[in-house]
């Protein structure tokens, strides 16, 4: 009688402890994970190496907790004077180098353009751009990881580098985001919608920017020999060279093939309105290049400083050989024909500034001032192709030609990046320039049919005439 009666009570009993047992089993499921074991405080050995890791540019000492855990405050000022530098390389340096060439009539819808281009280009930055170009493995294309600038903090390093801010890195990077498809205006300059035009680079961004800044310099990319030992094509570019020269310049060329010549092109003559402008432009693109090659050491280091002088070398160099090949063939040396030589020796320095010597820096300038010459001043009336500005023949010819300069001249005593990619280096940069060729030509020709069937590229004869400044923007370059 008892042992009946207590038997409900014990399957209770069981019931209430396994109920608790479930209970406490959910509990902890939910409960937060512990967090991870705190690094330990660095010995004095630790720190003194951390300062050493600051000083020489290199990487931190690892698992411990550094008491330098933000930004190096040398290398970050550096950093932020670069973007500044390349920032001014467009605005007001390409603006003022383009407007100057452009006759006074368009004067203002290059400025127009060139602003268009910096707004629109910073929003899908922010949106989106720099997630697609430095997130996520993908070996050609990254992810959405970061957008709207998620998880890139100030307070971070390690994205862009050892010592340099995560925000500033991307802010870096934006401004050669930003000046790349401004270098495409040149070649459709005077001809061509700012409607267009900015439906264009909107595309382009994504068809070929994003993708070619993830394929060249993300950690994961195809074309990353320095960071990526998977990377398909082990190729190297310092500071843009395919990324930026070579897409703007031949899908330059593409779009202004089918956009077609200006109205009156070889009957009625089209100088340069004020070539005072584009010298004083020229200059300004001289001065911000210093951020875009010297700045992609990512740090005020010795690499840094190589950069530094190999730009100065060549790009005069560049400018005396350009000037020097006028005066030969054509009695004179051009005002024209300096800017022209020292932008063309900017450019093509630019793949391989911190990886050669400046006695290399030297040859590639003489070089830059011959071979873009030809270019400008002969393959373009052999085809008989209106590039306004000589978009292709500066910087398509040129950035082609940087590209393949590097892997003849890159030193691993200048840097140790080199070393391990020497061998089979110049066959990885005609690889990686032929890729670059074929995926910009092939984008910019689909993308400017979409833009032409949508919104149309070009104004009215009747506007092109009068000129795009008062057409499309209601303003006079000058008043008389």
């Amino acid at each position: 009688m008892i042992t009946s009666l207590l038997r409900p009570a014990r399957l209770w009993a069981r019931l209430f402890v396994f109920a608790g047992l479930l209970v406490t089993a959910s509990l902890r499921a939910q409960a937060p994970a512990a967090a991870p074991a705190t690094p330990p405080d660095p010995t004095m050995e630790q720190r003194v190496a951390d300062l050493e890791a600051y000083v020489n540019n290199t990487a931190r000492t690892p698992d411990v907790a550094s008491k330098i855990p933000g930004p190096g405050p040398g290398h970050n000022a550096w950093q932020m004077t670069s973007t500044a530098l390349v920032i001014f390389m467009t605005l007001p340096g390409l603006a003022l180098f383009y407007g100057g060439l452009v006759r006074r009539k368009n004067v203002l819808s290059v400025l127009a353009q060139c602003m268009g281009i910096a707004g629109l280009v910073t929003i899908l930055w922010w949106a989106i751009g720099y997630s697609l170009s430095f997130s996520g493995g993908g070996a050609i294309i990254g992810d959405t990881a970061n957008m709207f600038l998620n998880g890139v903090e100030s307070g971070k390093t390690g994205a862009g580098y050892y010592w340099i801010s995560d925000l500033m890195w991307a802010m870096f990077q934006l401004s050669f985001a930003i000046i790349t498809p401004a270098l495409i205006i040149g070649a459709i300059a005077e001809r061509m919608k700012f409607s267009a035009v900015l439906v264009f680079v909107a595309l382009w961004m994504f068809a070929v920017y994003f993708p070619f800044a993830h394929m060249v310099w993300s950690t994961a990319g195809l074309m990353c020999g320095p960071l990526n030992p998977n990377a398909a094509i082990k190729a190297i570019d310092f500071a843009g060279g395919t990324v930026v020269h070579m897409t703007s310049g031949w899908s330059a060329l593409v779009l202004c093939l089918i956009l077609g010549k200006r109205e009156g092109y070889g009957r009625i003559p089209m100088p340069p309105h004020s070539m005072v402008l584009c010298t004083v432009g020229t200059g300004m693109l001289w001065v911000g290049w210093y951020g875009f090659n010297a700045g992609s050491a990512l740090g005020a280091d010795a690499i840094a400083s190589n950069a530094f002088a190999t730009t100065t070398l060549a790009a005069a160099t560049a400018g005396f050989i350009w000037a020097m090949c006028e005066w030969f063939t054509r009695k004179h040396p051009s005002v024209l024909g300096f800017c022209s030589g020292i932008v063309a020796g900017l450019v093509v320095i630019t793949p391989g500034a911190g990886f050669v010597s400046p006695t290399s820096a030297v040859i590639i300038g003489a070089l830059a001032g011959f071979v873009p010459f030809l270019a400008v001043a002969y393959l373009k009336k052999i085809f008989g192709y209106d590039d306004a500005l000589d978009t292709f023949g500066v910087h398509g010819v040129g950035g082609t030609l940087g590209a393949i300069l590097t892997g003849v001249f890159a030193d691993e005593k200048i840097n140790s990046v080199v070393g391990p990619l020497k061998e089979g280096l110049l066959g990885a940069q005609l690889k990686a320039v032929a890729l670059t060729i074929v995926w910009s030509v092939v984008a910019t020709a689909v993308i400017a049919v979409i833009v032409k069937v949508t919104v149309g590229l070009r104004p009215t004869p009747e506007v092109e005439s009068a000129g795009l400044d008062v057409s499309e923007h209601g303003e006079d370059g000058y008043i008389l």
